[in-house]
């Protein structure tokens, strides 16, 4: 096949967009909305004595966080289905009554939830806390605005999750919302949390020992998803693009031709799709170029099923770091000989 006929077809037939750019940060003029985000999160009512929390989440990721630090202690309703597009989920009616009986709202918040929050604004009870965890760990000067998050779209990535260190920022405020609205058990969230901020520091470890075995030349992304920019920045990788920005437009022969020359000129030996969001777009960049593609990675989808010991925010880092690495020539071992197993169990109720 031909380049050109190649970017008339697939400009023609599909409706997923590309472009390609650099990452940058910004700070705002306006108010702080991470010191909002946090002293919304500790706008808190205690349990009465001898209650029992009832907590609703958005994404998987966030649900699995919660799991490990609350255990038994509490209720756990996860509201997004697995293998949802999180940016689009409109929440059906039948979640404003897990908001009207919730006690507190763990959301990523960064703008990625905003119908799950609108719903939750009108129905959460005046005592129950709306928590939206990456906008108040991350500073505004640290939002990342890139090709599929533009400046102008007011929306910067919000996918903080998939960088091991901001993942503890976010255990850290579960586990004090959770001590605050549940003082009785306190030391157990506590216990819980200082175990698997371990697990999560063992995983930072392992992706910098992973990352050292490779060049600079190949530690190259270009997904499906633009969901590794935070892990980018800190572990010395670089997003060179993504196929999907928030807008779903059809992509135009130009920026495919720009992505294809992209991935001749960074010499990557793989390029990355979504296990849940088949790409036939980056599946045609790798035979145009001579690429693998490797459509197997999951964004906010837990490997295994609910209940599986590999259903896990943990098990899914795993995952997709170990696909990564190996596929891009370097070695994986210190991230596979990980222990990704939960620290209590898992008794979250994940949505399908």
């Amino acid at each position: 096949m031909t380049r050109a006929p190649f970017l008339v077809l697939v400009a023609a037939a599909l409706s997923l967009a590309a472009c390609a750019g650099e990452s940058t940060t910004t700070s705002e003029d306006s108010a702080d909305p991470q010191a909002a985000a946090v002293a919304a999160c500790h706008d808190v009512t205690p349990l009465s004595a001898g209650g029992r929390a009832s907590i609703a989440t958005t994404v998987a990721p966030i649900t699995s966080m919660v799991a490990n630090v609350v255990g038994d202690l509490a209720d756990i309703t996860g509201m997004v289905p697995e293998g949802t597009n999180s940016h689009t989920f409109e929440p059906p009616p039948s979640i404003a009554a897990t908001l009207e009986r919730a006690d507190v709202v763990f959301t990523n918040g960064l703008v990625l939830e905003e119908p799950t929050k609108d719903l939750a604004e009108a129905h959460l009870r005046e005592s129950a806390t709306l928590c939206e965890l990456g906008t108040s760990v991350l500073p505004v000067a640290d939002y990342v605005y890139d090709f599929s998050f533009p400046r102008e779209g007011g929306k910067p990535n919000p996918h903080l999750w998939t960088d091991p260190t901001l993942a503890s920022a976010y255990v850290e405020q579960i586990r004090d919302v959770m001590v605050a609205i549940d003082p009785a058990n306190a030391d157990a969230y506590r216990t819980n949390a200082t175990a698997y901020l371990d697990r999560l520091t063992a995983l930072d470890t392992a992706v910098r020992t992973a990352s050292a075995t490779m060049t600079p030349e190949q530690r190259q992304l270009l997904t499906y998803h633009d969901a590794y920019a935070y892990f980018s920045r800190t572990y010395g990788w670089t997003v060179i693009g993504a196929i999907q920005p928030s807008s779903f437009d059809e992509p135009t022969a130009k920026e495919i031709a720009d992505l294809i020359a992209q991935v001749e000129q960074s010499g990557v030996s793989a390029i990355f799709g979504s296990e849940v969001f088949p790409s036939p777009v980056l599946e045609q960049i790798g035979a145009e170029t001579g690429v693998a593609y490797v459509d197997v990675l999951r964004d906010d989808d837990l490997p295994g099923e609910p209940g599986e010991a590999d259903h896990s925010f943990l098990g899914l880092m795993q995952f997709d770091y170990v696909t990564m690495v190996e596929a891009l020539g370097g070695d994986p071992s210190a991230i596979t000989s990980l222990d990704v197993s939960d620290v209590v169990t898992d008794n979250a109720e994940y949505p399908q």
